[in-house]
C-alpha cells in the first residue's frame, strides 16, 4: 500500500510538472493574410485607407522589413510555411485542383509545423482556407496535425464568400442561408467568430491558432455594412463583370462587382477589425503575456476579379504582382508581438522567409525540427536577444507561366522567366540601389548571373510525384 501511495504521488507530481511546462509554453496566434500587398498597410505608407489594429500590432511589437513569403500564389506559399522547405523541396509546388473539391495533399509522411507542436502538447487549430490536401487525404488538416478545422478545404471555393457550405473538421456544414443566389452568411464572419471560439476554449492551456484569412482575396465581394463605409470615396470606380448565375456560380469564378475599389477597401478593413479582436480578446482573457501574435500575407497583390493594386499602390515601392518574382510578388509584411518580451515599435532588418517560421517555432516551445530542412530560426531577431543566424541565399521557383525562378544572395537578386523555353529571360538587379528591380544589369556583371543560376540548379529537387500526378487532377 506505501509503494502504491508513493508510485501515486509520484505520478501526480510529474502530471502536475507536465502541465506547468505546458502552461510556461506561450501561445501562438499567426495570423496570415490572402493576397495583401506590403503596400495595402497604411503602416507600410497606405493612404487611401487606414489599418489601425494591423498598424497597432506593428507598434506594439516588431517589423520585420526584409520578410518573404514562401511562393507568390496560395497553396505552395503555405506547404513552405508549415514544412520549413522553400519551393525547390517542399511537396506542394503550385495551386492543383482536385475534383470535386480540394488541391493536391501533403504527404503523411513529412513532419509538418502543426504535427511538431501537437507532438509538444499543443492544442491546435487552423481557420480559414486550407487549400493542402481535399478531404480525408493525407494532406487533410486533421492528418497533418492540427486538432480542430473549420473553414474552406478548396482554396478555389474560398474564392465565394457567400458560399454554399464551410466544413468543420471532417464534417460539412450547410449554409442554407446562402442557398441559391442568397446572401445570409458571410464566410469570414463565421471563420473569424470560429477562431474566436478557439481562443476561449483554450485559454487556459497553450494552443497554436493558425488564421488563414481568404481576405482580401478575389472575388471582391463584402457585406453591405462595409460597402457603406467606402462607397464613392475611390472615384472612378472599376467594373467586373463576373459569373453570377449557372452552374459555375460559387463554384470558384468570381462574381460580378460594380465598385471594386470601395468593395477591397472594405475587405482589408474588415480583415483588421479582426485582427483588432484578436488582439483585445488575447487582452480580455489575461493571456497577453503569454501568446505571440504574428501576422503576415501569403503572397503579393493580385489582379484578379476586378482588384486594382495599381490604384491602391498594393505593392508600394515594389515591382510586380501575385505570380512574379520581383520583389512585389514576394516581399510580404511581418508583424510580430510578445507583451513583455518583443521591443515595442522595434524594426529588423533581418532577412527571412515563410520556410524560417518551423525552426523559429520549434526552438521557441523547445522541440526537435526536422533534419534538412531549409529555414533558419529567426527566434534572436523577434526577440532581439543571442545570435542570429543568416541565410547564404534565399530561391523561389513558380512552374507555371513558362517556369520562372528567383534567388537572393547579399544585394544581388537574380530571376530567370520562361525557364522552360529555349530563350529564357534573365534579369539581375541590385536591389540595394534598386529596390524597384528597374535595370536590369545581368549583362554588366555576368560572373555573377553564373554563380545565382548555379545556385538556383543546386536548389532544386524534382518532385515527380507532383509533377506527373498534377496533369491528371488540375482544374
Amino acid at each position: 500500500m506505501r509503494l502504491l501511495f508513493i508510485a501515486a504521488i509520484a505520478g501526480l507530481l510529474f502530471s502536475c510538472n507536465k502541465k506547468e511546462e505546458l502552461l510556461n509554453k506561450p501561445n501562438i496566434i499567426f495570423i496570415l493574410a490572402d493576397d495583401l500587398g506590403y503596400g495595402d498597410i497604411s503602416c507600410n505608407g497606405q493612404s487611401n485607407f487606414q489599418t489601425p489594429n494591423i498598424d497597432r500590432l506593428a507598434s506594439q511589437g516588431v517589423t520585420f522589413t526584409n520578410h518573404y513569403s514562401g511562393s507568390t500564389v496560395c497553396a505552395p506559399s503555405r506547404s513552405t510555411l508549415l514544412t520549413g522547405l522553400h519551393t525547390g523541396h517542399t511537396p506542394i509546388r503550385g495551386n492543383v485542383g482536385v475534383k470535386p473539391e480540394g488541391q493536391f495533399p501533403l504527404p503523411d509522411t513529412i513532419l509538418t509545423l502543426p504535427k511538431l507542436l501537437k507532438q509538444s502538447g499543443y492544442v491546435t487549430g487552423v481557420f480559414g482556407k486550407w487549400g493542402l490536401g481535399y478531404p480525408g487525404s493525407t494532406g487533410d488538416p486533421q492528418n497533418q496535425g492540427f486538432d480542430e478545422f473549420f473553414g474552406y478545404n478548396c482554396q478555389t471555393l474560398a474564392h465565394n464568400y457567400y458560399p454554399y457550405f464551410l466544413r468543420h473538421n471532417g464534417d460539412k456544414i450547410i449554409l442554407s442561408e446562402n442557398k441559391g443566389n442568397k446572401e445570409g452568411i458571410y464566410s469570414a464572419d463565421m471563420i473569424h467568430q470560429k477562431a474566436l471560439e478557439f481562443v476561449r476554449a483554450n485559454k487556459d492551456t497553450s494552443f497554436f491558432m493558425f488564421m488563414s484569412s481568404a481576405l482580401p482575396h478575389a472575388e471582391l465581394v463584402v457585406p453591405e455594412r462595409q460597402m457603406k463605409k467606402f462607397r464613392g470615396k475611390f472615384l472612378p470606380e472599376k467594373r467586373y463583370d463576373g459569373v453570377d448565375s449557372g452552374p459555375k456560380f460559387r463554384q470558384g469564378p468570381y462574381g460580378s462587382q460594380t465598385e471594386s475599389h470601395a468593395a477591397f477597401a472594405g475587405m482589408v478593413d474588415l480583415l483588421d477589425q479582426q485582427v483588432g479582436e484578436i488582439i483585445e480578446l488575447v487582452k480580455e482573457l489575461g493571456i497577453e503575456k503569454n501568446t505571440l501574435i504574428i501576422f503576415s500575407s501569403d503572397n503579393g497583390p493580385h489582379k484578379e476579379g476586378g482588384a486594382d493594386p495599381d490604384y491602391f499602390n498594393s505593392n508600394g515601392s515594389y515591382s510586380g504582382y501575385k505570380r512574379d518574382l520581383f520583389e512585389g510578388g514576394i516581399r510580404v509584411p511581418y508583424f510580430a508581438c510578445w507583451a513583455g518580451k518583443i521591443e515595442p515599435g522595434s524594426k529588423n532588418n533581418h532577412v527571412s522567409a515563410f520556410w524560417d517560421l518551423l525552426p523559429t517555432l520549434t526552438e521557441l516551445v523547445s522541440t526537435d525540427k526536422p533534419e534538412n530542412i531549409d529555414g533558419l530560426s529567426y527566434l534572436p531577431s523577434l526577440l532581439n536577444k543571442g545570435e542570429q543566424k543568416k541565410h547564404d541565399f534565399l530561391y523561389w521557383e513558380f512552374y507555371e507561366n513558362n517556369g520562372r525562378v528567383a534567388v537572393l544572395k547579399d544585394n544581388w537578386k537574380y530571376i530567370k522567366y520562361n525557364t522552360s523555353l529555349d530563350t529564357p529571360d534573365v534579369m539581375l538587379f541590385d536591389i540595394s540601389k534598386d529596390i524597384g528591380e528597374l535595370t536590369n544589369v545581368a549583362e554588366q556583371y555576368p560572373d555573377i548571373v553564373k554563380e545565382l543560376d548555379s545556385l538556383a540548379t543546386l536548389s532544386h529537387i524534382p518532385s515527380p510525384d507532383f509533377f506527373i500526378k498534377k496533369e491528371s487532377v488540375k482544374e
